[in-house]
């Protein structure tokens, strides 16, 4: 199992890149940022790629990115809505081992309000984010092997991933 890659899913500041460089650290393994991946080979960042093609052109971005990726076996961080589609869950499920990190959605919004970086939560109100959260939280689970609980600190949960990972 241990050649396998590593994918993290899970809502907006749910945590996905800071465990995700540190799980990497910790393997040994490369970390890649999904959406960072897409911001290099789309050549703009995330909320010009929303502004100028919209949504749905970035969702495609992302299922191209993940097929892409597959080959590797690093420890990769998908963006907050990237396993939501049942064909991501599958490519992700297919390549490696998928970790949702069950973040309370408080603890979220505390790192997402006001980030213009993240277009849907800068562009969207509390109430909003939550339906969305509660709403994706179901397909999360569904397109992962395994859910973490990420209320820990970077490290311990790191630790808990690379447990499971191993006796996976």
């Amino acid at each position: 199992m241990q050649n396998k890659a590593i994918y993290l899913c899970g809502f907006m500041g749910c945590g996905k890149t800071t465990i995700g460089r540190r799980l990497a650290k910790m393997l040994g393994k490369d970390f890649t940022d999904l959406d960072n991946y897409i911001k290099d080979r789309e050549g703009m960042e995330i909320s010009e790629i929303f502004q100028k093609h919209g949504e749905q052109y970035f969702r495609k971005a992302e299922t191209k990115a993940l097929e892409e990726l597959s080959q590797k076996s690093g420890v990769i961080a998908t963006g907050g809505g990237a396993l939501l589609s049942d064909e991501n869950g599958r490519i992700a499920k297919e390549a490696g081992v998928v970790f949702f990190i069950d973040t309370p959605f408080e603890m979220c919004y505390v790192r997402i309000r006001n980030d213009v970086t993240r277009p849907i939560a800068y562009n969207s109100t509390k109430e909003e984010l939550r339906a969305r959260f509660e709403q994706r939280r179901p397909k999360y689970i569904k397109n992962s092997h395994y859910t973490i609980k990420g209320t820990g600190g970077p490290e311990a949960i790191a630790n808990n991933i690379i447990e499971i990972y191993n006796m996976a």
